[in-house]
């Protein structure tokens, strides 16, 4: 048997200590938890960076350090700093040495990077070697020089790699969300269905349980089946939360693909053990005849000013569509006349669609609705001119000509917000490999040494 404690669903977003405490205390093997993903849109990825703070991510891992050595057992982090860019694994490798100087403490850390540079990715672009997946993009040569970072996915057999130097802590560049989870489990020769089922159930900690807030939980493999326990006082794991969750990210609520092959949970059973804990047999592992690593890849795409109104006028409220369109072709016809270069300018209507734009059916309007303009440009100084333009039709422009000069609402001055270099996703592609580690990077070193 084997126990994986996840504190929560990633570092950075908080955790019950008492539920933490619960954890530790039924002797886990093994402390994993993710870092980060790509939910929170291209930036991190494009930059390198993490989206959550450095004070809040030094005081959890210090605290999750602290349970480590309390445990005895190896603490492993996937997709560390958000997006599991080198730059982003180096920031996370500087806070734990930061940690270690500070306290006194003596450690082995084993840093796995999943960077990919452009020339090995544009050899194995002209070699057949990467394939694009549904919906993905067409890419090229040019495609893969103008990413600022590409990752590699890693698998399970790249995380056996860093726990088999015998490290105390293992911070992991871009893993898949399961890969720390069912690591250990698969060494060990745990259910294979069962540990890439119990990983994907627990990547996100307490969400399948009835209190998703609770941050905590224990999943034990064995050689048939899993079993999970919420740590939290007040959480529950029943069938109908632990099913549920194979719908989460995933378009197929019974097949999860993985490296080196997929998940088949179609004949899973779920039981209920008590009001708290939910066994999982049935779950099937079908090793692929290839194995192939899932490329993520960010470039820029422009720079951005945003600017935001606000309007109070019903008249204006009832034909906001008709005012925002006279606003985005007007002005777009006036920069044109006036500068060279591309750019784009874009009205979200908040209060409206904004979230959801043209999928939203939704007719109702509130007494006031936020209008946000976006200007793209090749260049800052293209986006922030454009956004000049804008000021005063934002400000004053009337839906007819034939009517007084309306007054709207800046919350601020001025109303234009940089926001720098804006990037996009550009790759949705596989890397086939002829050995797991080809593609990844593995060094360890010694802390307080």
């Amino acid at each position: 048997m084997v126990k994986v404690l996840i504190p929560s669903g990633a570092l950075g977003l908080g955790y019950d200590r008492a539920a933490l405490a619960r954890g530790i205390a039924q002797k886990p093997d093994i402390i994993a938890i993710d870092g980060g993903s790509t939910d929170s849109g291209p930036h991190y990825l494009g930059t390198g960076s993490s989206k959550y703070s450095r004070s809040s991510t030094k005081a959890e891992w210090a605290e999750l350090m602290a349970a480590r050595a309390e445990a005895a057992v190896p603490l492993i982090i996937g997709t560390a700093g958000t997006c599991g860019a080198d730059s982003a694994v180096d920031w996370l490798v500087d806070i734990t040495r930061e940690i270690a100087r500070e306290r006194g403490e003596r450690l082995k850390l084993a840093v796995l990077k999943s960077g990919q540079g452009a020339e090995a990715m544009t050899a194995a672009l002209e070699g057949g070697r990467i394939s694009p997946l549904p919906a993905a993009p067409e890419i090229s040569a040019e495609t893969l020089r103008d990413c600022s970072n590409i990752v590699a996915l890693a698998g399970a057999e790249q995380i056996q790699a860093a726990l088999a130097t015998g490290a105390d802590i293992v911070i992991a560049g871009r893993t898949t969300d399961t890969a720390i989870i069912s690591a250990l489990p698969l060494a060990r020769g745990c259910h294979a269905g069962a540990a890439w089922h119990g990983a994907k159930i627990g990547e996100c900690g307490a969400l399948a349980t009835t209190s998703p807030n609770s941050g905590t939980i224990l999943i034990e493999f064995d050689a048939d089946g899993f079993t999970m326990t919420p740590m939290g006082d007040e959480a529950r794991a029943t069938p109908h939360t632990v099913s549920a969750h194979m719908l989460y990210e995933n378009s197929d609520p019974y097949i999860l693909y993985e490296p080196g092959g997929h998940l088949d949970v179609t004949g899973s059973v779920y039981t209920a053990l008590d009001d708290r804990r939910v066994r999982v047999t049935g779950s099937v592992w079908v090793a692929s005849d290839s194995y192939t690593v899932k490329l993520e890849g960010a470039r820029r795409s422009g720079y951005q000013t945003v600017s935001l109104v606000l309007v109070r006028d019903a008249r204006y409220v009832d034909h906001i569509e008709e005012w925002c369109a006279d606003i985005v072709a007007k002005c777009t016809a006036k920069a044109r006349t006036r500068i060279d270069g591309a750019f784009d300018i874009e009205l979200r209507v908040i209060g409206q669609n904004a979230t959801l734009g043209d999928l939203d059916t939704s007719a109702h309007k509130g007494s006031e609705l936020g209008v946000m303009g976006i200007i793209t440009a090749e260049t800052e100084a293209l986006s922030r001119e454009v956004a000049k333009m804008l000021n005063p039709y934002l400000l004053h422009h009337p839906l007819t000509e034939q009517e007084e000069m309306p007054t709207f609402a800046f919350p601020f001055s001025p109303p234009e917000m940089p926001r720098g270099a804006v990037y996009q996703f550009c790759l949705n592609h596989v890397l086939q490999l002829e050995d797991p580690m080809q593609a990844f990077e593995l060094t360890t070193e010694e802390l307080g040494a």
